[in-house]
């Protein structure tokens, strides 16, 4: 990914809590000759050995998944809130631009099944329905239910590279830093105020 010097991230903690935070992403790789992505949730945990990994799973009448065997190499994107910046906003004639924030991972994929599967879509399932009224598991589904696992493949990446942009209006002087989200706060749309909030915590601020 290119990422200009000033908009890159590179505190791993920081950096961990957004993919945990925007954990529905984008898994890239080669199938049959071909670029192929699916959208889903991938989980950042760490392995019997202590390593940080991702782990996921997509339906079985995906074919991506038989790409895996081919080459074992893949790109999980994760993106955060975004927003459009107008060059009205300067004390300055400028062109406008998006601020944003995205996280790529590459890594090398591998299968996984039986207890290995069952115990992520365990914790996948109780992480998610923390914040239901009558929240349901893995261990309450009937047997009928748990049948569709069959369906399934699941998948576990090593995490080889991780690279990560934070486009916030560093290269703004403090004056138009402020402005610029003191405007986007103004617009009410929720990735916008979002995008002011992640500038507010930018260490890069002016």
């Amino acid at each position: 990914m290119y990422i200009p010097n000033q908009y890159q991230n590179t505190d791993r903690a920081d950096v961990e809590n957004f993919v945990k935070n925007n954990s529905f992403a984008i898994l890239v790789n080669q199938t049959a000759g071909k670029l192929w992505a699916t959208h889903l949730p991938l989980e950042l945990e760490t392995d019997a050995n202590g390593h940080e990994v991702l782990r996921g799973h997509l339906a079985k009448a995906n074919p991506q998944w038989k790409g895996f065997a081919e080459n074992d190499q893949v790109l999980a994107i994760f993106s955060g809130a975004h927003a459009y910046v107008s060059s009205s906003w300067y004390d300055f004639e400028e062109v406008p631009t998006w601020n944003y924030s995205a996280v790529h991972v590459y890594g090398t994929i591998r299968t996984i099944d039986g207890d290995e599967l069952l115990a992520h879509l365990t914790r996948l399932v109780d992480k998610y329905e923390t914040a239901s009224e009558h929240p349901v598991s893995v261990a309450g589904f009937s047997k009928k239910t748990m049948a569709q696992v069959r369906g399934v493949v699941g998948f576990e990446i090593k995490i080889d590279d991780i690279q990560a942009i934070r486009k916030l209006s560093q290269n703004r002087d403090a004056k138009n830093f402020k402005t610029i989200i003191t405007e986007l706060e103004k617009t009410g749309s929720p990735d916008a105020v979002a995008v002011a909030q992640d500038m507010k915590r930018c260490p890069f601020e002016k």
